[in-house]
């Protein structure tokens, strides 16, 4: 099993949408895929049909006690779907509070569901600094940072860097951390010199190409799915699917140790 916490220091940056597509594209690759939403918004199952009027997810799994496959939806693009769930303010909160005071939970929940090793979980996260990032960062193999081509994005980089440094980075199964930027419209050269900046920056660490921006991505977001559903033809599902074999390259390339459960 290999877990990926897709993080930002920013919001606004696409990155529930980018995991959200990146989960079809592997999928679609033939690796079995669990979308899992550590972010109270509770946005990443509108991308895989799951009913609007749905309140479970892991929130209240956890809160109850209750398995997570209790919580589980079968996605679009064959992607296994497991949300936060609508919870009130104050069970939030007490949600929040088990978190921060078990660490371990969400590596320790994941290894109970005995996934194969090839299989792959992606963790969307908020932005910014929270007890869900540093929850995803302490179970994560992987860590994929979603910028855009812009001063904010590049002045909120260390910000990330040292979550990264703090929560994931010390353990050994930790395989390092790649960057994605997202929303390019090229026809801009502050972006494109901004994009210079970053790839300068972060040398081999970034993903090679670009996520183009693509009105097809709010439109298929409006139809419950993603945009490799919706429009696969368009360059943005052409750059998602670039952006995934870069990422299932480095995912094979980490050798995990076993680990067991208590």
């Amino acid at each position: 099993m290999k877990v990926i916490a897709v993080v930002s220091a920013k919001g606004g940056v696409g990155k529930t949408t980018l995991a959200a597509n990146l989960a079809s594209v592997l999928a679609n690759s033939g690796r079995r895929v669990i979308a899992l939403d550590l972010d109270p918004q509770n946005a990443l199952r509108l991308h895989f049909g799951v009913p609007l009027d749905s309140i479970d997810g892991l929130s209240r799994a956890t809160l109850s006690g209750n398995p997570w496959q209790t919580v589980m939806f079968d996605g679009i693009d064959g992607v296994t779907v497991l949300p936060y769930g609508a919870v009130l303010e104050d069970d939030r909160r007490r949600f929040e509070a088990y978190l921060d005071q078990h660490p371990q939970w969400l590596a320790h929940m994941l290894q109970h569901l005995r996934l194969e090793p090839s299989d792959i979980v992606i963790v969307d996260t908020p932005p910014g600094s929270s007890v869900y990032v540093r929850t995803a960062l302490t179970a994560a193999t992987f860590a994929l940072n979603v910028v855009l081509a812009d001063a904010a994005s590049y002045a909120a980089i260390p910000q990330m860097e040292r979550l990264i440094a703090s929560y994931a980075a010390p353990r050994p199964e930790f395989g390092g951390v790649g960057y994605v930027v997202n929303q390019i419209d090229q026809s801009r050269q502050l972006t494109k010199d901004v994009l210079k900046v970053l790839r300068d920056m972060l040398a081999g660490r970034v993903f090679p190409g670009v996520i183009h921006l693509d009105e097809g991505v709010s439109e298929a977001l409006a139809c419950d799915t993603t945009l490799i559903h919706y429009d696969p033809l368009s360059q943005a599902a052409a750059d998602l699917r670039a952006c995934g074999a870069w990422l299932t390259a480095a995912l094979d390339a980490i050798a995990v140790p076993p680990r067991n459960v208590a």
